[in-house]
């Protein structure tokens, strides 16, 4: 499950980054820099998500493709929508995750009997609520 977790959380940085690069119009310097605090945020989770999965004593996955097979945050090589679009495209990625972390959440405390975990996965899940009200405001 924390590999899911951490492959979502990888591709969605790696979306996030693009964006950030990519990025162009009358809002571009607020979007540059909102996009940037939000991969910045999304740096850190994951280097908390992959030390989770160390302290419950698995194996990290590590590679781009590792990512991408587990990942359910899809991209999109060879497009680069516009600024209204990259908001809306990391809405719908982050209220995804948010989904998924709550079914999650919902298994470590029932199949799992794992509280912190989903204690974990609860700081997580608020993280990517907060990201995902914050593009939502952008839409209006």
């Amino acid at each position: 499950m924390l590999s899911d977790v951490l492959a979502d959380s990888m591709i969605l940085y790696i979306k996030t980054r693009k964006f950030h690069w990519n990025v162009s119009g009358e809002n571009f310097m607020e979007l540059h820099k909102l996009f940037e605090s939000q991969y910045t945020q999304l740096e850190q989770a994951i280097d908390e998500i992959a030390e989770r999965i160390s302290k419950l004593g698995s194996i990290t996955i590590g590679t781009t493709s590792e990512f991408a097979s587990k990942s359910s945050i899809k991209e999109t090589p060879g497009k680069n929508p516009n600024a209204m679009g990259m908001i809306k495209e990391l809405l719908a990625d982050h209220e995804k995750v948010v989904v998924a972390l709550r079914k999650n959440i919902d298994d470590c405390d029932d199949k799992f009997k794992d509280k912190g975990t989903a204690d974990f996965l609860t700081g997580l899940m608020e993280k990517h609520e907060t990201i995902a009200w914050t593009l939502r405001r952008y839409i209006g």
